[in-house]
């Protein structure tokens, strides 16, 4: 990569890494990471597939009470670089490239959870310091130390992107290449699966009698070939609003014995 390029995938991994605590504009979410990536390294279209296909894993990682989810942030922007040197080295297969970054995202973004172990671990010091200038009434220097810790966790995916960045290209695409086709497959297949857990992850924590006729009706659409994803989207917008309308229309009408969810009252009744 030219230097201008390496600049602006640090700064991409450096936004991302702040949104990992910030979670304001979603830098961090592998859909907005791998594309931006993709944009300042030429490979949009790549870094859009590979971020759609990493945000389905992703959709199911949540931090619950003391539990980390796995980091998103580094495996978004680690797992789109090396798939940016694979390209930028020759490889012709795009396909190829994207599911090897994607079998990688999921090993990366549980070493992303050791970088933010040490960065939360250094960040210590800095809480203690916030409360001391709490006790002066200094509260510059509490905005001052609480930018410096938000600046540690952009700085925990900007270097490991920095040194991924000056990795040869020829190196990544003759390691590809290496590669045996059973362990290529075997890496496609497992990829494919850790997509499928994402996804039964979120079904699983949102799975409720009220949704599930929503959840039978988005497959059966999705069999019909004509529908594109703007129209099935589209319907799932209408089909929500509806909802939101007849639950409304419930509330309103003060049913005595209603719960207010009219199709759980209908669902109840049987």
């Amino acid at each position: 990569m030219d230097p201008i390029t390496v600049l602006l995938v640090v700064f991409v991994a450096f936004l991302a890494g702040m949104e990992g605590i910030l979670d304001e504009f979603e830098f961090h979410q592998p859909l907005v990471a791998c594309t931006l990536v993709g944009l300042v390294t030429g490979h949009l279209e790549a870094g859009i597939m590979l971020g759609g296909s990493l945000q389905m894993i992703a959709l199911g990682w949540a931090n619950i009470g003391a539990a980390v989810a796995p980091d998103a942030a580094l495996a978004s922007v680690a797992s789109s670089i090396i798939m940016v040197l694979a390209l930028n080295g020759g490889s012709s297969d795009t396909q190829t490239a994207i599911t090897t970054s994607i079998a990688l995202a999921v090993p990366l973004s549980v070493a992303g959870l050791f970088l933010t172990m040490v960065v939360r671990t250094l960040a210590i010091p800095i809480v203690h310091a916030m409360d001391a200038c709490a006790d002066k009434g200094n509260f510059r220097g509490v905005e001052a130390w609480h930018i410096v810790a938000i600046i540690m966790q952009g700085v925990r995916i900007a270097i490991p992107a920095a040194a991924l960045c000056f990795v040869p290209s020829d190196a990544v695409t003759a390691a590809l290449n290496a590669m045996p086709a059973w362990l290529t497959d075997g890496m496609s297949i497992g990829g494919g699966m850790v997509a499928a857990v994402g996804y039964a992850m979120v079904i699983n924590m949102m799975a409720t009698r009220e949704v599930w006729p929503f959840f039978a009706l988005g497959f059966v659409l999705a069999t019909i070939s004509e529908l594109t994803l703007i129209a099935l989207g589209a319907i799932g917008l209408s089909l929500a609003f509806i909802y939101l309308g007849l639950k409304e229309a419930a509330q309103a009408g003060g049913g005595a014995g209603g719960s207010g969810d009219p199709l759980g009252d209908i669902l109840n009744d049987y």
